[in-house]
């Protein structure tokens, strides 16, 4: 059974950063694509990142770029999300997803998905 476990949210203010992790279980996270998705209240969910774990290639979010960098620890099955110079318009849940299908990663379609975690970011 995969899991996905998102850590490291909380609450900061603007100009912080914070460290979000993704421990994944079940799951061979060094297959197809990870990714990191955002959902502010009232909005909907969108991709933050791509990270395809086979070949180390990123896609980010215009939002974050130069501001958030993704990262993966293949020993530990755990993906990274620093997250630097945080917005008060990052405040959002943050979700940790997974998929083992090159195909469905090219159109940011994923199978599995963590339960998330906090961010909020005040001015």
């Amino acid at each position: 059974q995969v899991q996905l476990v998102e850590s490291g949210g909380g609450s900061v203010q603007a100009g912080g950063s914070l460290r979000l992790s993704c421990v994944a279980s079940g799951y061979d996270s060094t297959s197809a694509c990870m990714g990191w998705f955002r959902q502010a209240p009232g909005k909907e969910r969108e991709g933050v990142v791509r990270f395809y774990t086979s070949h180390g290639a990123t896609d980010y979010n215009d939002a974050v770029k130069g501001r958030f960098t993704v990262a993966q620890d293949t020993a530990k099955n755990t993906l990274y999300l620093q997250m630097n110079d945080l917005k008060p318009e990052d405040t959002a849940m943050y979700y940790c997803s997974a998929e083992p299908s090159d195909s469905r990663c090219s159109i940011h379609a994923y199978t599995y998905w963590g339960q998330g975690t906090e961010v909020t970011v005040s001015s």
